[in-house]
Parts: C-alpha cells; sequence; structure tokens
C-alpha cells in the first residue's frame, strides 16, 4: 500500500476495449497507473473509471490535466495507435501545470490537438449553425497549414456555435484585428465570361474541408493579436467574407412611397456605381399607420464605413461622418430604387446628388434611427408621366372632331359628284359646237368671226376628255375617292368606338 498512489475517477462515453485490471495509464508510454473498475454511471449515460495510480504521480494529476484513449487511428495526420493492436488500448496521460489539484477527470475521445505549454495563440470562431468544423480540421493561411480546431461548442445563451482554434508558433503573428476566417471547402468551381476555373486549396481541405483566414484585400491589417481567447466570425465562404465583412457602419431608415417588390436584405446600397452600405431589414417596421395613412414603406441600411473610407483620403469618425451625411442630404442627396436584375426583377438601392428636390429636415428620425431621403423611381416617374399624357387625350374633344371630320367628307363628296356633273356638260357642249363649225352656213361667216369661232374650238379641246388637262383632273379626282374609300372603315370605328 506503501507504494500506491492515488486513486482517481475517469469519466469515459464508451468502455469499447477497456479492461478493469489489464487497461493501462501511460505518460509518454510510461506506465503510471492502471484501471482498476469499469462501471456505468448514475444516469447510465455514461461510464465511470475507476484507477490506481502509482506512487509519485499526485503531482501529475492537477486541474489542467488531460487523459484520451489511444487506440488505432487513421486520419488526415496519418496512421497512429497500431501498437494497441495486439495489447489493446490505453489511457494516455498529459500532465497538467495548474496550482489546483483534482482526482475526477473526463476522458477525451482524441489526443487533443495542442499541450497547454504549447506555444501559440487560441481565437474563437463564432457560427450560427453547428456542424461547420470538426476538432482536428486544419486551419490554413494561403494554403498552409498552420493550426488546427481544438474544441467545438455551442452556446446555449447566445444559440451560436462556437469553434476554438489553435494556431502555433511563429504563425500566431499572421493573426490582426482585421482578420477574417471563412469555411474552406477546398474546391472553388467558376464559370464565367473567361472560361472554367477549377482551384483546389489541398488534399486536405478537399476530403475533410477546413477553415482559412488572411487579412482582407484592401483593407488595413490593425495591430497584431496576442490576447488568447479572441473572438472572432466564421463565415461560410470568401464571397460572404468580402461582402460582410465591414462591422462599423452608420444605420439609416430609408422611407419609399412606391413598391419595394424584388428589394431583399444583402442588396447593395450604391453610389453612382460603387457599393457604399448594404440593405439589412426588408421592412424595418410596418404599422398600420404607417403602412397605411403616409404610404410609405420603411427599410433599414447601413452605410459601412471602411466603404466609404475607401473614396477619401482620410478615415473620420462615425459623428463627422454623420454630420456629413446632413450636409450632403441638404443638399440634394437622395436614394432611389433600380432594377438590378431584369430576369430576376431585383431591386437595389443607388443614391446621387439631385436638383429641383424639396428640402428635408437633417433631423429626421424614424423609430430611433436617422432618415436617408428618397425620391421615387425613375420606372414610377415614367408611369406617372404616361398617366398624364393619357389624362390629357381624355380631355381632348375627339367626339366634336369626328363629327365636324364627318360634315367635311359629305361636303367634299358633293363637291366631287358637282365636278363630275360640270366634265359631262363640258363633253356635250363641245360636241355641239363642232358639228355647228362644220356647217356650211358657219364656214360662210366672216372671216373675223370664224377665226374667232376657231380659237374658242382650240380652247375647248384643251379640256376635252383626251386632253392633258382633262386626264389631271380625273386623276385627281380618282385620288380623291380612293383616299375616301379608305377613310369609311376608319369613320365606322370612330363612331362605334369614339376613344379608341
Amino acid at each position: 500500500m506503501s507504494q500506491q498512489g492515488p486513486e482517481i475517477t475517469l469519466t469515459v462515453q464508451t468502455a469499447d476495449g477497456i479492461q478493469a485490471g489489464k487497461t493501462l495509464i501511460k505518460a509518454r508510454s510510461v506506465k503510471v497507473g492502471t484501471i482498476t473498475d469499469v462501471a456505468l454511471g448514475e444516469n447510465y449515460n455514461e461510464i465511470k473509471l475507476v484507477a490506481r495510480m502509482d506512487s509519485g504521480t499526485e503531482r501529475m494529476l492537477r486541474e489542467d490535466t488531460v487523459f484520451w484513449v489511444v487506440k488505432p487511428r487513421i486520419g488526415t495526420e496519418g496512421v497512429s495507435g497500431l501498437e494497441t493492436l495486439l495489447s489493446g488500448p490505453y489511457l494516455e496521460l498529459r500532465p497538467g501545470e495548474s496550482e489546483e489539484k483534482r482526482e475526477h477527470f473526463t476522458v477525451l475521445d482524441s489526443p487533443p490537438v495542442a499541450p497547454p505549454d504549447a506555444k501559440g495563440l487560441r481565437v474563437v470562431l463564432t457560427s450560427n449553425e453547428a456542424g461547420k468544423l470538426a476538432v482536428g480540421d486544419p486551419v490554413l493561411f494561403e494554403g498552409y497549414t498552420v493550426g488546427r480546431v481544438e474544441k467545438v461548442g455551442f452556446d446555449v445563451k447566445d444559440k451560436k456555435a462556437t469553434y476554438q482554434l489553435f494556431i502555433f508558433q511563429p504563425y500566431d503573428s499572421l493573426v490582426r484585428t482585421r482578420t477574417r476566417f471563412w469555411l474552406n471547402s477546398g474546391l472553388d468551381i467558376q464559370l464565367n465570361a473567361q472560361g472554367f476555373n477549377v482551384q483546389i486549396a489541398s488534399l486536405e481541405t478537399l476530403i475533410i474541408g477546413g477553415v482559412s483566414f488572411a487579412v482582407p484585400e484592401g483593407s488595413p491589417e490593425g495591430a497584431p493579436v496576442t490576447e488568447q481567447m479572441v473572438d472572432f466570425s466564421l463565415y461560410d465562404d470568401v464571397k460572404q467574407m468580402r461582402e460582410k465583412m465591414y462591422e462599423s457602419y452608420l444605420p439609416f431608415a430609408m422611407l419609399f412611397s412606391e413598391s419595394i417588390r424584388g428589394l431583399q436584405p444583402d442588396a447593395p446600397v450604391e453610389y453612382r456605381g460603387i457599393r457604399i452600405g448594404t440593405v439589412k431589414k426588408v421592412p424595418l417596421h410596418l404599422s398600420e399607420k404607417d403602412a397605411i395613412s403616409t404610404g410609405n414603406i420603411p427599410i433599414l441600411v447601413h452605410i459601412e464605413l471602411e466603404r466609404i473610407y475607401d473614396l477619401t483620403s482620410t478615415e473620420e469618425s462615425e459623428t463627422q461622418l454623420a454630420e456629413n451625411f446632413k450636409t450632403a442630404f441638404q443638399k440634394g442627396l437622395r436614394a432611389t430604387l433600380k432594377t438590378g436584375n431584369l430576369l430576376s426583377g431585383a431591386l437595389y438601392i443607388d443614391t446621387d446628388f439631385y436638383t429641383d428636390v424639396p428640402d428635408t429636415e437633417a433631423n429626421d428620425i424614424y423609430f430611433g434611427y436617422p432618415v436617408f431621403p428618397t425620391v421615387e423611381g425613375e420606372f414610377v416617374q415614367f408611369q406617372r408621366q404616361v398617366g398624364n399624357i393619357l389624362d390629357k387625350l381624355n380631355k381632348l374633344p375627339i367626339e366634336t372632331t369626328l363629327e365636324n371630320l364627318d360634315t367635311t367628307l359629305q361636303t367634299t363628296q358633293k363637291t366631287v359628284a358637282s365636278f363630275e356633273g360640270v366634265g359631262k356638260e363640258l363633253a356635250v357642249t363641245l360636241a355641239t359646237l363642232d358639228t355647228l363649225l362644220k356647217k356650211k352656213e358657219t364656214q360662210e361667216l366672216p372671216k373675223e368671226v370664224q377665226g374667232s369661232l376657231q380659237q374658242l374650238q382650240k380652247t375647248l379641246k384643251g379640256f376635252s376628255p383626251g386632253s392633258d388637262s382633262y386626264l389631271e383632273l380625273q386623276q385627281a379626282i380618282s385620288q380623291l375617292n380612293r383616299v375616301l374609300g379608305e377613310l369609311e372603315p376608319l369613320l365606322e370605328t370612330l363612331n362605334a368606338e369614339p376613344d379608341a
């Protein structure tokens, strides 16, 4: 008994291969204890192991001491534990360095990523969804493995999944305050105008995934992170990281009097084609008073400061930037809805300076948010212009005009008929005159009278049916008849449907 060490209690989820009196506890392959009893827990949801440690091992059993089961494993880091194929599994002990002693421990199913005394940096990633990463998944920087996922958990209070990463030294210096983390599936496929592009980060990430980190291009690096367990957000991919990496913003409420169908959260807010913010909530708040009485639909947008800083040479504080926006509102800065995709009908918000817009109060507040003034979109303005044109057309005296046109056409028809009668009378007169000139008595008239009659005959022949003048008159009358015939269906339609 004097050679025996303390007795400790271990908790495991399964006792597969563990036997009382045979399963050993080792530290760096040296035996330091033996499992003496294996039994079910009180609630039958775990296994209780009683172990007798060897003499002199008391200083190993500290608050941060870790136990795990060693058995054959095949993983991304290779094959391990083959020596247990014949001897059976055993428990590995990693001594702790804490000042507090402990007698009850929870056994890990897999070895820890890094020991407590390992040099490096531990950070915690948060995500709205669990199952994104598993213990042992690689942490990559520019495709090179610089760390591992150490722990996976779930924060019940915040309802977010947590992933603890350990980044080995000297790569911990790569983590900055502006660093962003995103999931790396290892396979990136793009099909665009330049062709078909496939990128693979590494074979390991292609099989099991992983997480990558870097400072976004064009963003300031920030200071190095030296404090342990600093929280970062975990993004689903590089695209989402680039869209949501802006954490400093100015919130604004925009009130639109037109339909916002097609406007979705995460839609861009642009200034003359350059993105300066993001739509966050559609609608922001709807009440009977706001939606019906005023006819305005509010939405919430974030004007992201770092996007604004990219457009200027200096970085202003949030207060200074807010004051600059108030001044811009007074000079005509307005927001309007525009179509971003004709096929899907997706909308985005465009901001620009407009002339001839009514002044707005720079201190307008809507449910605690400053108001960003708006103007109607181009499509709504076009609809209003078309409506005004139709109203003017409806006010025109169409029926009176058609009645006058009908009367004018009837008068024209009578005039044409009189022209036809004149032509017939003229032909009869010419024939009678020709007969008279052929008579002997007429030929015996004085030469002066005969010459006058001959001249009259020549003049009247100029209007005879075979003359050019007569043909031109006949063609003009025929064309007028044809035009009147073509107008008859139109007159009938207008008489039946005056508003056609």
